[in-house]
């Protein structure tokens, strides 16, 4: 292997490295836990090269999974631990003739006094997904770790030997992911625009002298073959290099890509016009005049140049989104430590450790407000234009930005487990996943460069047989017409791009989208069920209404209604009793009516009680024993599969219901003690949602645990003409079954636990981020804020997108299918038209520039609610 193919290396020393082979041994290492490992991979052109290393990677013993997107430059592989090693998927992608992007960073190390010290550190980084190998040295008292930048950074690196027990040191040099990115893409548009000056200076000349006919102007040592070949040469091996080592790489390979047909069509008219110039001699003998198309071949490889300059420019800004996030992040912290405030950089933020935020700062890594209050703006990830107010106990986020006051928040989460962290994973696997609908792209890709060889071949055979004279100049112009105006570039990146600007745009509305499958089924959806808890409503009611059964006179507590002698009940108790028992079940509680009893018992000053043998069942209710008696808390069937009759206090729910309150019974010891109400309030925004959402064409149901008054009242508020209610939660996904049944593509949107098995079972599953991390574990599209109109702008990103891809894809066919014809010749015979491969090559570099560029459109998308 060369070393244009050789994996990337980038030195964290003031001396960087570079290998020019991944010996095994050299990159041993242990497998990345979970058996997946994510790299870059740079040197692929088209779909064709995609399923070269693909199909190197699945041939590689214990991988289970390959798959390569064009779009992003990148692999990810999932693979059986205990079969192979992260080392042989590296050197499987090097040896099928493209550059795995391996860094190399060497970090001293604070600590180290023995043999098993070593042994420690390099197990802890050897078991750090993204860690090729790792090796520590006890005489330099430095680590040495070759990694794939695409899953770990540096500071996770520093992290997990610090967590080891030993304390990294900075090492000079140190470039942020962000950075290095912008580089690597920097560099190689640079190099591109070198070659492309290089070439334009040298092809002009060639160009001009080889139109002498039309430019009388011409100087006629410009028209001298030995002067063009002169010029030409270095255009066709070094501004040209990289089509050459690309095509001997696939030929070593018995496979073919664009390189293939750009390397066979330029070097069929330079080495033909080579000939020409050696032995005109021997061409004139034979009734052949003398003719050179150095030109052809220069002006081909410049133009063919210029495109992919013009691509990788595009293709950099599909990806600026997930720059922009990664940009986000905070560089140091303040942490205060013995009394003292001292700025350190926010990779040696441990959790528990107390920081200091002042106006204007951002916020450094997730946490909980201890001390102090303030404003923070959430925008940047939540797509919320209102600063949300924090007060001690509130949770922060990092890479926020606090407005007006100074408090001291307690860091929970740091390093890859922040919400940031967990964002940009997901934009990042999102925009590396492919959608289904790239199948029939990748199935073409697979045999679209072995057929264009194919019918350049029979085009110039044909054209050698029936073509009019000068026979062999058509077969070969017609030749090379074909092999360069064939483009799988712009199959390859029709779909990837779209999904990459799509998701990343997503992702700067508060969109998280977790696939390309997902964002393409949701185009498909029909209908969408809503729940209502947290979803609809504000998820925070407030208790409105304490029923109290009397057991022989009228007893009426505060917010109470009057209640009819219940004959089984012997003596009733208080008020503060009821409030008592129910919030001391409900402590700890996710449910907010829940949350609503307890924050109410609070207020009054009651003091809770412990719980023993506490259960909750799920869409239901919970209990409980308190004080040695067993209480019960839930709807009426609750109470009745319990063996308890629940008599007039049913009416009296019912009444609270059609008022759009939710009322739970109390039991205590077998017998009804009374109601707690309380009454939860609709999203200001969720009739419009729901109003968009119809106009998009979608059914909206409203599913939910509640009883069916209280529903009807929301869903008459709400817009919505159709409700399910009293639904258990495994009966939610029996709804979205039944459904499915029907015929329906089925999204559904939940925040809560009780959601978790039907946002599975949906078609879609649209978990509101304000709600559990259950709920958005099972989702397919999380909204970073509740607010029911991120659906609404989830459906049409998804349909703009995918319409987005279906553009591409046509017009990359349409351009292909009509394109090979045409330059094959075939109108030539009704219309006297042939494609000079000049113009063939200019088709070819804009045809996938033009797929690009028409998925950056998806950047200025913006969601319409009316």
């Amino acid at each position: 292997m060369t070393d244009d193919h050789a994996p990337v290396l980038a030195g964290h020393e003031s001396g960087s490295a570079r290998l020019d082979r991944i010996e095994p041994g050299d990159l041993g290492g242990v497998a990345a836990p979970g058996g997946k490992l994510e790299v870059g991979i740079q040197g692929m052109s088209c779909a064709s090269c995609v399923a070269v290393v693909e199909e190197a990677l699945r041939g590689v013993a214990g991988v289970r999974q390959a798959t390569v997107n064009l779009a992003t430059d990148r692999g990810s592989v999932r693979f059986d631990p205990a079969a192979t090693r992260p080392a042989a998927l590296v050197q499987a992608i090097a040896d099928a003739g493209y550059r795995p992007v391996v860094e190399q960073a060497t970090i001293p190390v604070r600590g180290i006094s023995c043999a098993s010290c070593v042994a420690t550190i390099e197990r802890a980084l050897q078991e750090t997904p993204g860690v090729i190998s790792a090796s520590v040295n006890f005489a330099t008292n430095a680590a040495t770790v070759h990694y794939s930048p695409a899953m770990v950074s540096m500071a996770d690196l520093r992290r997990a030997i610090r967590e080891a027990g030993y304390e990294p040191l900075e090492a000079a040099g140190d470039v942020s992911p962000v950075d290095r990115e912008r580089q690597a893409r920097e560099q190689e548009i640079q190099t591109l625009r070198r070659k492309l000056a290089v070439g334009a200076v040298l092809t002009a000349p060639v160009a001009v002298g080889s139109m002498h006919h039309w430019l009388l102007w011409a100087p006629a040592m410009l028209q001298s073959f030995w002067v063009q070949l002169l010029l030409s040469t270095p255009v066709q091996f070094w501004v040209g290099a990289q089509f050459y080592r690309g095509a001997w790489a696939a030929l070593r390979h018995k496979t073919s890509d664009m390189n293939t047909l750009i390397a066979v069509g330029t070097s069929a008219a330079y080495f033909s016009s080579l000939a020409m110039t050696l032995a005109p001699d021997f061409f004139a003998a034979r009734g052949i005049r003398p003719a050179v198309y150095f030109e052809t071949a220069a002006v081909i490889i410049t133009l063919i140049l210029l495109g992919r300059m013009l691509e990788a420019t595009a293709r950099g800004r599909t990806s600026e989104a997930i720059r922009r996030l990664m940009g986000l992040q905070a560089k140091t912290a303040r942490v205060l430590a013995g009394g003292e405030e001292r700025d350190i950089p926010v990779e040696d933020v441990r959790i528990g450790d107390l920081v200091v935020v002042r106006p204007g700062e951002k916020i450094p890594v997730d946490g909980l407000v201890r001390e102090g209050a303030s404003a923070v703006d959430e925008s940047m990830l939540t797509g919320e234009s209102l600063p949300v107010e924090k007060r001690p106990g509130d949770s922060v986020i990092g890479a926020t930005l606090n407005r007006t006051g100074t408090f001291r928040f307690e860091a929970t989460k740091v390093g890859k487990d922040t919400v940031l962290a967990q964002i940009i994973r997901l934009v990042e696997e999102a925009q590396g996943s492919k959608a289904p609908i790239q199948r029939l792209a990748d199935a073409v890709a697979s045999v679209f460069v072995p057929a264009v060889i194919g019918i350049a071949v029979v085009t110039f055979l044909v054209w050698l047989a029936l073509g009019p004279a000068p026979v062999f100049l058509f077969a070969m112009l017609n030749f090379v017409a074909v092999l360069i105006i064939a483009c799988p570039c712009a199959l390859g990146l029709a779909t990837p791009t779209a999904i990459m600007v799509g998701t990343g745009r997503g992702a700067e509305q508060g969109i998280l989208i977790k696939n390309g499958e997902s964002l393409e089924m949701a185009h498909r959806v029909q209908a969408v069920i809503l729940d209502k808890t947290g979803t609809l409503t504000e998820g925070r009611p407030e208790v409105t209404d304490i029923l109290i059964v009397a057991p022989s006179t009228e007893h009426r507590a505060p917010s109470a209604m009057p209640g009819t002698p219940i004959s089984h009940q012997p003596s009733a108790i208080s008020h503060q009793e009821l409030l008592r028992l129910a919030a001391s079940l409900e402590r700890g509680s996710e449910h907010p009516l829940g949350e609503a009893i307890v924050a109410r018992a609070k207020a009054e000053g009651i003091a809770l009680a412990e719980v023993q043998e506490f259960q909750a069942v799920p869409g239901h209710g919970v209990r409980g024993r308190v004080e040695g008696r067993h209480v019960l808390l839930g709807n009426a069937r609750f109470l009745r599969d319990a063996g308890v009759a629940v008599g007039p206090l049913e009416a009296r729910a019912e009444e609270l219901a059609a008022q759009g309150k939710t009322p739970v019974f109390l039991a205590v010891d077998g017998r009804a003690a009374g109601i707690i109400a309380g009454a939860d309030t609709l999203k200001a925004h969720s009739a419009e949602a729901v109003g968009a959402l119809h106009r998009l064409g979608l059914e909206v149901i409203m599913l939910t645990g509640d009883n069916p008054r209280t529903v009807r009242a929301v869903a008459e508020q709400a817009g919505i003409d159709r409700v399910r209610a009293e639904v258990l939660p495994q009966e939610k996904a029996a709804e979205v079954k039944r459904l499915q049944a029907e015929g329906k593509r089925v999204a559904m949107v939940g925040d809560g636990i009780n959601d978790a098995p039907a946002l599975a079972q949906a078609d879609v599953g649209i978990a509101i981020g304000t709600g559990t991390d259950v709920a958005m574990e099972a989702s397919d599209i999380t909204l970073m804020r509740g607010d029911l109109r991120g659906v609404v702008t989830a459906m049409a990103l998804s349909r703009r997108t995918m319409r987005t891809i279906k553009q591409n894809l046509f017009w990359a066919f349409v351009y292909n299918i009509l394109g090979i014809p045409i330059a094959a010749g075939i109108l030539y015979p009704v219309a006297g038209i042939l494609l000079d491969p000049m113009v063939a090559s200019a088709a070819m570099a804009l045809s996938s520039v033009s797929v690009v560029s028409n998925s950056l459109r998806l950047r200025r998308f913006k969601p319409k609610m009316g």
